[in-house]
Formats: C-alpha cells, structure tokens, sequence
C-alpha cells in the first residue's frame, strides 16, 4: 500500500509539471511568433499572412481557400521593420507616447486617491462610510462599457470632450484602486496602530509611516494591474477622443491597414515593452503583495 502511494506522490507532481509547461508554451506562442515575424521582410511577411489581410475590389474579405502556416524561424533576420517604425514613421512613436501620458498619470494619481480613501475607509467606520463603499463596489462591479454613456455626457458638460482630461479624470477617479488598497489597510493589526498612537503618533505619521509601507506590496500590485488595464484601453479614446492624433497606440494598433501588416509586428513588439518589463520589474512586489496581508505573513 504504502510503495502505490508513494508511486502517486511521485505521478502527480510530474503530471502537473508537464501540463504546467504545456500551457505555458500555449501562452508564449503567440508572443514569440509576434517577436519572430517581426524580423520578417515585408515580402515573407505577404508570402506568409497576405491572404489573411487580402480584400476584394469592393473592401470586403477574401475567402480564404488554403490554410495558412504559422512561421516561427524567418528566412532572414532584418530589423528594416523596427527602422521604419523608429525612424520613417515617427506616427508610431507619436501614438507610443500618446500612451505613455495618458496611462501614467492615471497610475500615479489614482494610487494617490486611493491611498487617502482607503485609509478612511479602513480607519474610521460608520453608517455613510459603509454606503460610499458599497457604491464603490458596484462601480467596480460594472463594466466599463456600462459607464461610457454618463462619462460621456459627464465630459460634454465640463467642456473637456476631446482633451486629454477626458481619459484622465474618470481613470484617476476609478474605484478600483480603491476597493483593493482598502482590503489592504483593513489587514494591518489594530495592535500595531495603537501602539504608534501610544508613542505619540498622529494620523498622518501613521498613514504615511505604518500603513503605506504595510501596503507597499499591494500599491505595486495595483500599479501593476491598473497600468495594463489602461495600457490596453480601446473604447475611452475612441468615445472620448474625436481627434485621431491623440488617439493612444494601442488604438492605433488596429487601424493599420493590409499595406504596413509587416509593420504591425514590429510595432506590437514595441508595445508590448512596457507592460513586460513593468510586470519583471514589479513580481517580487506583487508576490509580496499576494502573500503578506497587511505586513502580516500567510
């Protein structure tokens, strides 16, 4: 009995390692063949994917009556691609740091509402408080799209469609930061906060010297989420923005046309940048921020 069980001990393990690297290698395919067809010339690129972006005379779609084989390995290796993006076309680049301004700012600012409201919210409770934080929830709870009407109207009104403050207002106001930060704070010890108030501390030592570096796990954790949200975002601008040239890259990303599809590699792999290196940079914060609740280990 005891040599089947130690047979299972050692199946299972190896069964999940297998089916941890299959999906794995399912996950990165998709970002490798973006890497590698990058290094594509423009004509491998038509050989390989024309078909797939042809149109018909009439703008519509062509059938396609063969399948298309995903080209992992280039013929040549050429960066013409990332030097017409860099260099010839500086639109791409434009775009790019369209979404630099929008997306940092909301990150930067909207961590800053966060971190005051969460810490009225985790320290002083009452009846209203409790009622702004439930509607807290329900916001977050409805999606994005629900909300354009009223941001819309919202922006109309203070004159603001079709500025940049049209993205930045409701992103830095989002309750999402929030809610999380709030669940965050709610986790440090009470003991911990009446032993500062015992030596001598006020509000703002305690919110600036015990919760924020309790929470700092969570602060880059939430960075780290609201940063690709609206890194990613598509239908804000698109609503908001009637002015092409200050539509954000990734906006941009889906109106290039059949003609630059060998373009499209290149400028993914730039877009995808950002977000990776924010992501390795900040994983050991985020792993603390999963595992420590409030400075408390789990």
């Amino acid at each position: 009995m005891s040599r089947k069980r130690g047979w299972k001990n050692r199946l299972f393990p190896v069964l999940g390692t297998a089916a941890a690297a299959v999906f794995a290698v399912l996950f990165l395919a998709p970002i490798v063949l973006t890497f590698t067809n990058s290094l594509m010339s423009p004509s491998e690129i038509a050989a390989n994917y024309g078909a797939v972006f042809a149109t018909s005379d009439t703008g519509g779609k062509v059938f396609v009556s063969r399948s298309v084989t995903l080209k992992f390995i280039p013929d040549m290796v050429t960066f013409s691609q990332y030097f017409t993006v860099l260099v010839k076309s500086p639109e791409y680049l434009f775009k790019f740091w369209n979404s630099v301004i929008y997306v940092v700012p909301i990150v930067v600012f909207q961590l800053a509402v966060a971190a005051f409201a969460a810490y009225g919210f985790a320290r002083h409770t009452g009846r209203v408080k409790q009622v702004i934080f439930f509607s807290y929830i329900i916001l977050m709870l409805m999606p994005y799209q629900v909300t354009l009407v009223p941001n819309f109207l919202v922006s109309r009104y203070l004159h603001i469609l079709d500025t940049r403050w049209a993205i930045w207002l409701p992103g830095i106001f989002s309750p999402f930061a929030v809610y999380l930060l709030t669940k965050f704070m709610r986790r440090i010890p009470v003991s911990v906060i009446e032993a500062a108030q015992i030596d001598g501390a006020g509000e703002w030592m305690i919110f600036s010297r015990i919760c924020l570096p309790l929470c700092k796990g969570g602060i880059a954790s939430i960075a780290i989420l609201v940063f690709i949200d609206y890194w990613n975002m598509v239908e804000q601008p698109l609503i908001l923005l009637s002015d092409e040239e200050m539509h954000p890259l990734s906006v941009f990303l889906s109106k290039i046309n059949a003609g630059e599809i060998s373009l499209a590699f290149a400028v993914a792999v730039i877009y995808m940048v950002p977000p990776l290196l924010i992501f390795l940079y900040g994983e050991d914060y985020l792993v603390e921020g999963i595992s420590f609740q409030g400075g408390v280990k789990t």
